[in-house]
């Protein structure tokens, strides 16, 4: 049964981390959710969680993969379907292998990270707007990252999609105002999911993110159903991050110096010494 009148959102990248939580954040503030992601036992997983908590609202939960414009397609057709609209999209999810460049691999560490996190996210954007500018209302947040603000190594090719994003979701926010349609540029810090925790894990330094500054993916999710209600154009978390970025801006010269030194040497030292090593493929997160 279709009831207009609740707000309803299409998540991607439900099936863990910042998509879960987000789910269950804006489930507890009443929204009928599209659950979309590529693990079938996690999705139905949560759609039975929520269906359990939330008696009078709807749960959808279906695989799509956002790199298959043609699954997107007919993700969107069947929540119009079932829901009558789509109020808020919220773009979760993403992959990260974290390598230097001529270790990745060029399918799984290049091509497949750009197709999801850029490639993927503006073909879902773009599926939802005939809804939403036909109904002159709508909410597009996009799940970017700090590395979207400031590259480091290894992540070359995870930064160039969240750089790519930020101008994405500059330009889409001036294309579709006119509308009634909001677009969120969200970028969180690093958050307690196993998002590259393998490609982390593999460091000779063993430098991570501090402890202190890992966020919570159950407050990412509170966060996310917030701009949901109260929608800006970016939001940066933690705060506490801005002066650095400020920083590797004003002094960019500096900041290479530092980190080549304290990382980029120490984790090359061996290559370094006898020449090149073989490329080490990227991992799935």
């Amino acid at each position: 049964m279709i009831t207009p009148r609740r707000r309803t959102a299409l998540v991607s990248g439900a099936s863990s981390g910042i998509g879960a939580a987000a789910c269950r954040a804006l489930a507890a503030r009443g929204y009928d959710l599209f659950l979309g992601g590529r693990n079938q036992d996690r999705l139905q997983g949560l759609q039975s969680e929520l269906e359990a908590a939330y008696p009078g609202q709807r749960f959808l939960a279906r695989l799509f993969d956002v790199r298959r414009e043609k699954e997107i397609d007919e993700a969107v057709a069947e929540m119009i379907r079932a829901f009558g609209k789509i109020d808020l999209l919220v773009t979760s999810a993403g992959v990260g292998t974290m390598d230097f460049l001529d270790r990745l691999d060029p399918s799984e560490g290049i091509v497949r990270q750009i197709d999801t996190n850029l490639t993927g996210t503006i073909l879902l954007s773009r599926a939802v707007l005939p809804s939403m500018i036909g109904r002159r209302a709508g909410t597009i947040i996009l799940v970017g990252s700090l590395a979207g603000l400031v590259a480091m190594p290894t992540y070359s090719i995870y930064a160039a999609t969240k750089f790519g994003l930020r101008g994405f979701a500059e330009a889409l926010r001036r294309e579709v105002g006119i509308w009634g349609i909001h677009v969120v540029l969200f970028l969180p810090g690093t958050v307690d999911t196993n998002l590259a925790a393998d490609s982390v894990a593999r460091r000779r330094t063993g430098l991570r993110t501090p402890h202190r500054m890992v966020l919570r993916a159950k407050h990412v999710g509170e966060v996310i159903a917030d701009l949901a209600e109260r929608p800006r154009a970016l939001l940066i978390l933690p705060r506490r991050v801005v002066p650095v970025i400020w920083l590797a801006r004003l002094w960019p010269r500096a900041v290479d110096w530092l980190v080549e030194k304290v990382f980029v040497r120490r984790e090359r030292i061996e290559e370094t010494a006898s020449g090149p090593a073989g490329r080490n493929s990227g991992e799935r997160s």
